[in-house]
């Protein structure tokens, strides 16, 4: 498995023309590597089959990591034109089943194969010359164009994993051996298992912003947990310690399993591991490409709620209670084997990187002392719900990777699989799922003191998640009118005698105007381009309730919660939907709107013509557009030449917003209306923003 072998890349050194052609390496190393991910794809027409119906087609992933890229380098400013708009709308979101995912099938039409491969070929050869062009400093930060390359290539790497998880979900008729990844032929009983004591210490999570690794966002900060002493298991639970479980009708009794595991065995119709087949009363195991006698010493593949239900069926059944270990008790069995982190670790001594197996391998087989797979074969399930250390905060360019993952339902997964690569194998890294997903992951048990039961009572502590939670849903300050109720209340007031079927709530924030149209119009649809502000509407219209911390004085916070009830919206949950989306690079099937509001948008854009030159095949004949902006334009936003107005043109006229709007709007939109609306924004309960926004109200024409 060496073809493709390679460790990730340090961001420091001091030769930049050899870490330029390391990063060059690296990059086409991946983009190899997950293509021959897809080679196992039996025929082109595989490709539009879901092996795990809360995912997309498989087409969507073999296009998602290369539009990937050139979103994120057109959000950084490092390119100007996009290379497909269509495909890097439609392979843009859906990953995690998220709420905002669109997976609805009868809205995409999927490319040919062979268009996406070209599309991928294209994409390869633009990174490839920005990697020889752009300028080059060490170390690398987080604020250079080479950190978004590095993002696009470790991005590519965690989906080589989850492809591989689906194409183990895939029925093997549509799968093909290619011979490239070769998975393990050693199998024997299963070992005994045993406790291993482990000492106590304090244990330092997290790492600076000056580490010499490549990290998500959710890597930085700090965290000093106290581990009192406990056990852990000797062994990763095996295929052969779980089958007494199974055995013992664990999957049929429901006292082994919480609420969220009953839904999960009520939905699945679960009652083995997901990679277990039963043929012919023998057990066998469906590794990548093929169909094995079951390896009774590999670990066994479960989601979190099988691991908890086996922890409880093993509590009763030896008297003695077991869970799963926390990810500060991780750091510390990882501590306690001396393990290296890169560039410095040795992925000999584990199953790790693809370095022996395309599969997992037997539980004793790599010893770190007395425990083995402290690091690799398959994640390790842990008790810890994923949120921020202290100092979190997400990168600009990718602020949906951990927040929306920061709501309790999302648990760390510990140690790599035989198939983690680049930073998925360095020790500072944290990826979390929700408990009923399938990855190459299994668990081993501890004891040691209780845990809290993880709970859905989470208040949101983004800081400008908050903020706009305060400002859509907290009291007024100075007599000035909650901004989002006064825009919506204007626009069913200018809709009066209009059809109000559809309305639009384009940069809908946190979510408060889009229930507010949907007093009135039968659908509201509330897209952000953030989806860290559209889980604040999803839990609203889920529970009718959001809890935030509110900024008081320097560390000082307080907790708020707001209800849809007391607003008076309760009635509307069911009218409204919430999507992520790209103003400048709508999915097609966002049409048809008799209102398109976007509020406080246009001078955030990165391309503001691009969204107004389009925005009339939108909505409908008679329909109404409305625009509120402050026209406050920025760099850090829109390049200037992009800029709707505020500047001196060619021949020293001065250039105003308004102006420009009705120079792109009037073909198509008779201005109906301007407006001054107000807002105030609290940072602090002495710090206020007050601004005002102009409206524009604009009819469109008849075709």
């Amino acid at each position: 498995m060496n073809t493709l072998h390679t460790m990730p890349i340090t961001l420091t050194g001091d030769d930049p023309d050899r870490k330029r052609e390391a990063i060059r390496d690296y990059f086409h190393k991946t983009y190899d590597l997950f293509e021959r991910m897809f080679d196992l794809l039996k025929t082109d027409e595989v490709f539009y089959l879901q092996s795990e119906p809360t995912r997309h087609p498989m087409i969507f992933y073999f296009g998602h990591t290369a539009a990937f890229y050139i979103n994120k380098l057109v959000l950084g400013k490092v390119i100007d034109a996009r290379v497909n708009p269509e495909f890097e709308s439609i392979f843009a979101i859906g990953v995690d089943e998220m709420t905002w995912d669109d997976l609805e099938g009868s809205r995409y039409r999927w490319p040919a194969v062979d268009e996406v491969r070209r599309y991928r070929n294209t994409v390869r050869n633009l990174v490839n010359g920005l990697i020889s062009s752009l300028p080059l400093t060490l170390p690398i930060r987080e604020d250079d164009p080479f950190w978004i390359i590095l993002m696009g290539i470790e991005h590519e790497r965690i989906h080589i994993e989850t492809s591989s998880v689906l194409h183990r979900q895939m029925p093997l008729k549509h799968i093909v051996d290619s011979g490239f990844f070769q998975i393990c032929n050693e199998s024997v009983k299963a070992p005994q298992n045993a406790m291993i004591a482990v000492e106590g210490a304090t244990m330092r999570l997290g790492k600076g912003h000056d580490h010499h690794l490549y990290g998500w966002d959710n890597e930085y900060g700090e965290l000093e947990v106290e581990v009192a002493p406990f056990s852990a298991s000797k062994f990763l639970v095996s295929n052969g310690e779980f089958l007494p479980f199974v055995k013992a009708g664990g999957y049929e009794e429901p006292r082994y399993w919480d609420e969220e595991g009953r839904t999960f065995l009520e939905l699945r119709k679960a009652r083995h591991p997901v990679f277990w087949e039963e043929h012919g009363g023998a057990w066998r195991y469906r590794a990548l490409t093929k169909l094995i006698d079951m390896p009774w010493d590999w670990p066994v593949d479960v989601n979190y709620l099988e691991a908890k239900a086996f922890c409880r069926w093993k509590s009763e059944h030896d008297g003695t209670p077991y869970r799963l270990p926390t990810e500060a008790e991780w750091y510390r069995l990882y501590e306690r084997a001396g393990i290296a982190d890169v560039p410095d670790f040795d992925d000999t001594k584990a199953n790790i990187n693809l370095r022996y197996f395309a599969s997992s391998c037997p539980v004793d087989k790599f010893a770190f002392g007395d425990l083995c797979d402290v690091v690799g074969n398959v994640w390790q399930w842990t008790e810890t719900a994923i949120d921020g250390f202290r100092g979190f905060a997400p990168h600009p360019l990718y602020d949906d990777f951990s927040t929306p993952t920061f709501d309790g339902k999302h648990n760390l997964i510990k140690g790599g699989s035989w198939i983690s690569t680049g930073n998925e194998i360095m020790k500072h890294s944290r990826y979390a799922f929700r408990r009923h997903f399938y990855q190459h992951a299994g668990f081993r048990y501890v004891q040691g003191e209780g845990l809290d039961a993880h709970g859905d009572n989470v208040y949101e502590s983004d800081r400008l998640v908050s903020q706009y939670c305060e400002f859509q849903y907290g009291p007024g300050a100075f007599g000035v009118p909650n901004f989002a109720r006064s825009c919506a209340q204007r626009a069913i007031a200018y809709t009066a005698g209009t059809p109000r079927g559809r309305a639009l709530d384009l940069g809908c924030a946190t979510g408060r105007a889009s229930f507010e149209l949907a007093r009135v119009f039968d659908h509201v649809t509330g897209i952000d381009f953030s989806a860290r502000f559209i889980q604040v509407g999803v839990a609203l219209q889920k529970a009718g309730v959001i809890r935030y911390r509110r900024d008081e004085e320097g560390m000082l916070t307080s907790l708020q919660e707001h209800t849809l009830e007391e607003f008076g919206l309760e009635a509307t949950r069911e009218k409204v939907a919430f999507w992520q989306g790209d103003a400048c690079n709508l999915k097609a099937h966002f049409r048809g709107y008799d209102l398109i509001m976007a509020t406080n948008l246009i001078d955030r854009l990165y391309e503001p013509r691009l969204f107004l030159e389009g925005v009339h095949e939108r909505i409908n004949d008679g329909g109404m557009l409305i625009l509120t902006s402050p026209y406050t334009w920025l760099e850090e936003y829109t390049r200037p030449e992009q800029w709707l107005g505020g500047y001196i043109d060619a021949e020293g006229n001065e250039v105003h917003t308004l102006e420009t709007l009705r120079q792109i709007l009037e073909p198509h939109f008779e201005l109906v209306a301007t407006e001054d609306i107000p807002f105030v924004i609290r940072e602090t309960p002495r710090k206020f923003q007050h601004t005002l926004s102009q409206m524009s109200v604009w009819k469109k024409r008849p075709a």
